[in-house]
């Protein structure tokens, strides 16, 4: 998780403790007086430590198990979704690593047994099948590869045939088992993911070095539900296909709940992936009307995501204040390991053993109070935006957060070069922001992601009324008022524009859309058309998806 830290980490180390001030650090070291240490490193509360325990054997705050337990809270395995992932997948999701034991200790299940009818992988699968051997060998083909990405993109946005696509039932059905745990775990009511160091360095891993690999697999198994989904659509077992459907729209829901903005992430691209099957069923699922607006009452009802706010508030800032615990634990070995450096002192070099030496003289007389308040300040201020109910104030204050978030940074980062002629309060200050500027989630992203998600949900409901509507009447509405009251108890509007909703009705279809992100009207061109547009769109019929303006 800290891989997207380390490259902007290690920039700041260079520029903090970089040759070209060494000999002015030696003398400051040796001249000028040092600043008394603080009396206790750092003070306990909800501004400095946010939690105030419990407390690790060396006197820091254990945020791995602070943060669990309020991840937790009273789920039992039996409700929780994930222990049935990981029997889906087995004790190595991506085919390699190991989890720490004490994950599964926090989940209340055994590890899974090392062999066992597990996931298949689409790439295994197709090595397997093909005979090709090594990943080295299917590279050779890259127009086999390109072709098979192609065939699983294809199946997932409209019927197809077993006859066509023979690789991907064969596939499918040697999945049945785990496919059918999937559609177990959507059926849970709860979900929680331990977040715990997956390090191999115990002193020095921290909750950013958590791993993921069950949550990113979900991804590929959302794909297969709806690859089965369209199958069975082609095959008339409508009934069948929406059962995959809304239980890979149930499975992106339960990730959600999850601590990070990784799973929440990885949630919204499940849910979008089975919009867009949402859509075929409409256009190919020779539903009556009736039928048409029970599955709208069932898309309906699905749970709501949960708040971005709750990520940033709790797990988002544990990961952060974990991060800065390790520097004040281990130093200037703990903001090497932040950087992706393997802390090595016996091999250093003694420009090396000075440039350490000072930092370490200078983390050691850090006021980590300050450090500690200035970070969850921001993290404060971002929580607050995010739950701006209005959506025009939220974005000027997210854009607001962003702009002060860079300049923040940016001075940092100079200030950083004349470290030792900074003012102890300077230089400690300057420490917050770098680490803040660094290490803060991209939360302006996140909330455009849900965002995006909650059009598509909108535009997604619209589109089962326009098809009740037209199983009705013959033709779709002239104009979207025409669906009130007995196809919408209420019309959506455009979430980013605040204005109504886009609508061409066609001979025999209709162009709906909103302007995106943006706010410019492109027509209904998505990121997928040529060229690329902002908007989030629904074009019928589906079959004339390229055919997009």
């Amino acid at each position: 998780m800290r891989e997207k830290h380390r490259w902007k980490i290690k920039r700041w180390l260079l520029l903090l403790i970089s040759p070209v001030a060494v000999l002015a650090i030696v003398a400051a070291v040796i001249f000028l007086s040092p600043r008394p240490a603080p009396q206790s490193r750092y003070t306990v509360g909800r501004t400095t430590t946010f939690v105030d325990g419990p407390v690790a054997q060396d006197g820091y705050i254990d945020y791995v198990t602070a943060l669990n337990e309020r991840l937790r809270g009273s789920i039992r395995p039996a409700e929780n979704a994930n222990v049935l992932i990981w029997r889906m997948f087995g004790p190595h999701p991506e085919g390699r690593g190991t989890m720490p034991p004490s994950y599964f200790r926090w989940l209340g299940m055994e590890r899974p047994p090392e062999q066992g009818d597990y996931w298949i992988r689409r790439e295994r699968f197709l090595q397997e099948r093909s005979g090709l051997g090594p990943r080295a060998h299917l590279l050779a083909n890259v127009d086999d590869l390109i072709l098979v990405d192609q065939q699983f993109d294809q199946a997932q946005r409209g019927p197809w045939k077993r006859k066509t696509f023979t690789w991907l039932a064969a596939w499918l059905e040697a999945n049945a088992r785990p496919l059918d745990l999937a559609l177990q775990a959507s059926q849970c009511s709860e979900y929680y993911n331990p977040l715990v160091p997956g390090g191999m360095n115990a002193s020095y891993s921290t909750l950013m070095d958590s791993l993921l690999p069950n949550v990113q697999m979900c991804r590929e198994v959302a794909q297969a539900l709806v690859c089965r989904a369209m199958l069975e659509l082609d095959e008339g077992r409508v009934d069948h296909a929406w059962r995959d459907l809304l239980a890979c729209h149930r499975l992106g829901r339960l990730i959600a709940e999850g601590g990070t903005g990784v799973e929440m992430l990885v949630s919204l691209a499940i849910d979008q992936v089975a919009d867009r099957a949402d859509l075929a069923v409409t256009a190919h699922g020779r539903l009556d009307s009736k039928s048409l607006l029970a599955k709208l009452n069932e898309l309906r009802r699905l749970p709501p995501f949960p708040s971005l706010a709750d990520k940033v508030d709790l797990a988002e800032r544990c990961l952060f204040l974990d991060s800065v615990a390790l520097i004040m634990r281990h130093g200037a070995s703990g903001m090497e390991f932040l950087a992706g450096r393997k802390p090595d002192l016996a091999s250093a070099s003694l420009l090396e053993r000075i440039e350490r030496a000072w930092l370490d003289w200078r983390l050691d007389h850090v006021n980590w109070d300050l450090v500690l308040r200035s970070g969850n300040e921001w993290y404060d201020r971002l929580v607050g935006v995010v739950r701006l109910p209005d959506r025009s104030e939220r974005e000027a204050e997210l854009a607001a957060c962003t702009a002060d978030l860079n300049n923040l940074s940016k001075s940092a980062l100079a200030r950083s070069q004349w470290a030792v002629f900074l003012s102890p309060t300077d230089t400690d200050q300057t420490m917050a922001d770098i680490l803040i500027g660094l290490m803060l989630p991209a939360v302006p992203k996140l909330q455009v992601a849900v965002d995006q998600n909650a059009q598509r949900q909108n535009n997604l409901y619209l589109a089962f009324a326009l098809a009740a509507y037209r199983q009705d009447h013959g033709v779709y509405p002239k104009a979207l008022s025409a669906l009130l009251p007995n196809y919408l108890r209420e019309m959506p509007a455009d979430l980013f524009s605040g204005q109504p909703l886009i609508y061409r009705p066609r001979a025999d279809g209709y162009l709906l859309y909103s302007v995106g992100v943006n706010g410019k009207d492109e027509q209904g061109r998505g990121y997928e058309d040529n060229p690329p547009g902002d908007d989030v769109s629904v074009y019928m019929p589906l079959a004339r998806q390229a055919e997009r303006p």
